[in-house]
């Protein structure tokens, strides 16, 4: 199914960029109240899937980021797809080298291979957001020189006022500054003058926006919640939302599987989707893992990491069935399921809109399903590895045991 978004009521974006379109002030811009995306091939036909996971790399691989993983490569293999790693290492201070190789080591011990990323290369690269700030400032300049951002010169003091006036109105916290109306004179002058300043997205004042998701169905937004927001900052380095939508589209992804509480984030998305002219891939938002209690799970909970349960001894077999459970089913009482059953079985239309509880006392019992389905030489093998891995064998020492067969 293909996403579709709908902006209702307002007086906004009808526009298309051009390589060497001359720049040009927002108000000649010839306006329409409504717009209509749906993700295609250039020929109009449906365009192939490409899926993608983006982590972080400033922590060990989370249980809910190894199914959000899951669920794209499981859609990709399942529609024969391409699943790409792209590593989103944007927030300079708590991004490491280290982190992002720990998450591809969590990421190849589950299976789950990738077609295109970091390590591999692909016709999209680069794949880390850090070696692509080039093609974010020629997007930023774009949309600037269109009329759909504006450099705005508020200091941090002013900005600051803004949202406690808007505070003391009981309205939303929406920029409300001046230099969205701004001339060219006083722009030239803050320019002139070196003041630093940040590129400001302009948000329609009055309609609202909608999405088909692949899971939830019909979500919509008021566009008068949102105010004119920032995609990039005064030291010229591009925000969050920026960055994403202009890789998603660079790197043609068709579909984005994420979780819940990145769903906020599409409308921001959407609209810079629309300002650049690209078509809107389509969006699936999966519900977070929960820990017993319904909270969001954490550490407080015990184990939350891959590397973990990697290191209690569980087997990748079992953390990739077990993952994939957690939302997902299909439709039978079965939930033994290898990986090639997963990618034939798999359809995101079964993906519930509710949370599911992390338990670890099914993983483990689903643990001991997967080793009692082992045959003899994979049983002696997965001993073997883990008790090298843990030091109580020397790597001189394989092959310590014949057991006898079952």
């Amino acid at each position: 199914m293909a996403a579709s978004a709908l902006l209702t009521g307002s007086p906004w974006l009808r526009m298309r960029l051009l390589p060497d379109a001359p720049a040009r002030p927002f108000r000649h811009l010839h306006l329409r109240r409504s717009f209509s995306v749906r993700a295609s091939g250039a020929d109009g036909s449906p365009a192939p899937v490409r899926v993608r996971f983006a982590p972080s790399p400033t922590g060990n691989l989370h249980v809910g980021g190894a199914r959000t993983a899951l669920f794209n490569y499981l859609f990709a293999r399942s529609k024969g797809g391409r699943f790409v790693l792209r590593v989103e290492d944007t927030d300079l201070e708590r991004s490491t080298r280290k982190s992002e190789e720990a998450v591809l080591a969590d990421l190849a011990w589950l299976g789950l291979d990738w077609d295109e990323g970091p390590d591999v290369g692909g016709d999209f690269g680069p794949y880390r957001q850090s070696e692509r700030n080039s093609l974010y400032k020629q997007y930023a300049e774009k949309l600037l020189d269109s009329g759909a951002v504006y450099r705005c010169f508020c200091s941090s003091e002013e900005l600051e006022q803004m949202k406690e006036v808007a505070k003391q109105r009981q309205l939303p916290p929406v920029y409300m500054g001046k230099w969205a109306s701004a001339s060219d004179a006083e722009v030239q002058q803050e320019l002139e003058k070196g003041t630093p300043y940040t590129y400001r997205f302009r948000v329609p004042k009055e309609g609202s926006l909608k999405i088909s998701d692949l899971i939830r169905g019909e979500v919509s937004w008021n566009l008068d919640t949102l105010g004119d927001f920032v995609i990039m900052r005064s030291n010229g380095q591009p925000v969050y939302n920026f960055c994403v939508t202009v890789d998603d589209a660079t790197m043609q992804i068709s579909h984005v599987i994420r979780a819940e509480e990145h769903l906020p984030n599409t409308l921001r998305q959407a609209l810079i989707y629309k300002a650049l002219g690209f078509a809107m891939p389509s969006f699936a938002h999966v519900s977070l893992i929960l820990a017993p209690d319904r909270s969001k799970l954490s550490k407080r909970h015990g184990a939350t990491s891959v590397g973990q349960y990697k290191n209690m001894g569980y087997l990748p077999q079992a953390m990739v069935n077990y993952l994939a459970l957690l939302g997902w089913g299909d439709g039978t009482e079965n939930e033994f399921f290898t990986i090639d059953d997963l990618v034939q079985k798999f359809t995101i239309n079964r993906v519930n809109k509710s949370g599911a509880v992390f338990d670890a006392t099914k993983l483990k019992w689903m643990n001991g399903q997967h080793l009692r389905s082992f045959p003899h030489d994979e049983l002696i093998k997965a001993f073997e590895d883990r008790w090298t891995d843990t030091g109580i064998l020397q790597e001189s020492e394989s092959g310590f045991a014949k057991l006898p067969s079952f």
